[in-house]
C-alpha cells in the first residue's frame, strides 16, 4: 500500500456517492392519481367510485437507458471494490497507523492536528515520520 491507495480511497467513496446520484437521476418518480369503479364487498352491493394514488417511475432516455445504467452500476462496483480491499488492508495494520491514516487522509487533518489528537509529546513533525517508516516497510 502507498499514499497513492489511500488518496484512491477518498475518490472512490466520492464516486461511489456520485455513481448512485446518476442512477437515481436518470429515473423521473410521479405521483398518479386515478379513479376505479366498484362495489362494496359486503351484502348490500352497491356501486361506489374509489379513488387511488401511486408512485410510477419513468426513463427519462429509455433507449439508452439499460446500457448507461449498466455502465453506472459496474462503475460502482469497481469503486465499492477498491474501497472495500483497502478497507480490508486498514484492518490488518496496528491501531495507531489506522487512526494517522483516518485522520489524515480521510478528515484532512493537518500533520499537527493529527498530533493533537494522538497524545500530549507528539508533534505534528514526529508523526509524519512515524507514518513515513510505516508506509516504507510496507
Amino acid at each position: 500500500m502507498d499514499k497513492k491507495i489511500l488518496m484512491d480511497y477518498i475518490d472512490a467513496c466520492e464516486l461511489v456517492k456520485e455513481t448512485e446520484y446518476d442512477i437515481s437521476r436518470m429515473k423521473k418518480i410521479e405521483m398518479v392519481h386515478g379513479r376505479v369503479k366498484g362495489s362494496d364487498p359486503e351484502f348490500p352491493y352497491q356501486k361506489k367510485s374509489f379513488h387511488v394514488s401511486g408512485m410510477t417511475e419513468t426513463y427519462i432516455d429509455p433507449e439508452n437507458v439499460k446500457k448507461e445504467k449498466n455502465f453506472l452500476i459496474e462503475r460502482k462496483q469497481r469503486a465499492a471494490k477498491l474501497k472495500s480491499d483497502i478497507e480490508k488492508w486498514m484492518n490488518t495494520i496496528p491501531s495507531r497507523m489506522q487512526r494517522v491514516i483516518r485522520m489524515k487522509y480521510f478528515e484532512k487533518k493537518t500533520w499537527e492536528q493529527v498530533a493533537d489528537k494522538m497524545d500530549k509529546d507528539s508533534t505534528g513533525e514526529s508523526i509524519r515520520k512515524e507514518f513515513e517508516r510505516f508506509m516504507r516497510k510496507k
